[in-house]
């Protein structure tokens, strides 16, 4: 059995913890709130930008665009979005697998990362990291999707990749966070809309059957519309990403500091038997004393 001075060295320890995960798990709830509400507030666009560019494609007939089909190359670039800092449950371990279970082998993958976590970890794993951006996580903004999305156009119009996805975490709430992988070129129209909370309501027949016209030329509309689409998917990640990220922390934090009380529960009671089982060694050998000088 320990003894009363290791236990409660274990305690105090405990209790040093406890107070920073609590203090940790405060910070990222006020994180949360104001990420919460950025991500509740945009998600209706990317939601009506995904919906509107699938629908003209998909109203469109026998188009050919470079955007629509895949490149040349067998290479597939991955905007991989995850977190700086650790300390947050399995919210980075999720999107690595998720990457890792995607079935791209690693030698196809060129990692764009957004977040250290993330890059690291597949780098260990034999993924090649093309771009590093894990500053834009801290505070993303539009024009950092921009700078990504203009990346990976330019290596998917040069050949350098056929390919493009997103991997982020999709925020559903406070407490459910859904690990993603989203299509973004060559665009797919068949995929279902990752920032729609519920399923789509089914269109009239008439519209399926109405076709898109073009002004101007559908290639010109095209090249208009698709790089806007790309950035603003890219921005609904990383804004549903942040807001995951936090979330997960403040869960992660949360049951720490609930564990380190039930430690610290446990060590008290330790604490008095121990006490306990000395004052009465004491007592039992003061008796024997006694006894032995009577």
């Amino acid at each position: 059995m320990a003894s009363m001075r290791d236990i409660k060295r274990r305690k105090e320890s405990i209790q040093s913890t406890g107070q920073i995960t609590k203090a940790m798990k405060l910070v990222s709830t006020v994180k949360l709130q104001k990420a919460k509400t950025r991500a509740e507030n945009t998600k209706p666009y990317f939601r009506y930008m995904y919906n509107t560019v699938t629908n003209i494609l998909h109203k469109s007939e026998h188009m050919e665009h470079p955007y629509l089909n895949p490149g040349v190359s067998e290479k597939k670039g991955i905007i991989v979005i995850t977190s700086n800092r650790g300390l947050a449950g399995g919210y980075n371990a999720n999107i690595v697998k998720l990457v890792m279970s995607s079935g791209i082998p690693a030698e196809d993958a060129v990692i764009y990362a957004v977040g250290r976590k993330g890059r690291d970890m597949l780098a260990r794993r034999g993924y090649s990291i093309a771009k590093d951006y894990s500053d834009v996580i801290n505070e993303p903004i539009f024009k950092d999707a921009q700078e990504i999305g203009a990346e990976v156009l330019k290596a998917f119009t040069e050949g350098a990749i056929g390919e493009i996805y997103l991997v982020f975490t999709g925020f559903k709430n406070t407490v459910s966070h859904i690990p993603t992988m989203l299509q973004l070129l060559p665009v797919d129209n068949t995929m279902s809309n990752p920032f729609l909370d519920e399923d789509p309501k089914e269109e009239d027949a008439m519209e399926k059957l109405t076709l898109m016209n073009y002004e101007p030329e559908a290639e010109e509309a095209l090249n208009l519309i698709i790089p806007k689409y790309i950035n603003s998917l890219i921005y609904g990640g990383l804004m549903q990403a942040y807001a995951s990220e936090n979330g997960a922390r403040m869960q992660a934090m949360d049951s720490a500091t609930s564990n380190a009380e039930e430690m610290i529960e446990e060590l008290e009671l330790s604490y008095n038997r121990a006490r306990q089982g000395t004052i009465t060694q004491e007592l039992t050998e003061i008796i024997a004393g006694t006894n032995a000088v009577s």
